[in-house]
């Protein structure tokens, strides 16, 4: 099972965390950083952690079948697919499809 770890923390300390973990040869869990509580709630709505759970383990997915699994508009996904892999926790491939890459 691949996972990820949700965190409020200051970008200084995560290099220092990297840092840290370079200096002792040891790998970190996957990690997404937010600065604060708001950029956490900015970034991960409960419409985008719904789009989050639709999509964790299932691989790439087009966007439309994105919409179909959460029952809301194509162009709605669209935008929030767009805001998350802008944040860096969705990918997307040469095909345009979307894939969160943890369980």
């Amino acid at each position: 099972m691949k996972t990820v770890q949700l965190e409020i923390k200051r970008f200084d300390d995560v290099i220092g965390d990297v840092a840290a973990a370079l200096a002792e040869d040891k790998s970190l869990p996957s990690r997404i950083s937010f600065d604060n509580v708001e950029a956490l709630w900015k970034i991960l709505s409960p419409k985008k952690m719904e789009l989050l759970q639709a999509m964790a383990g299932q691989g790439y997915l087009s966007i439309r079948e994105i919409a179909r699994r959460v029952n809301r508009d194509v162009s709605a996904v669209h935008r929030d697919i767009k805001a998350l892999t802008d944040a860096g926790l969705v990918e997307r491939n040469s095909e345009r499809q979307a894939c969160f890459p943890y369980d």
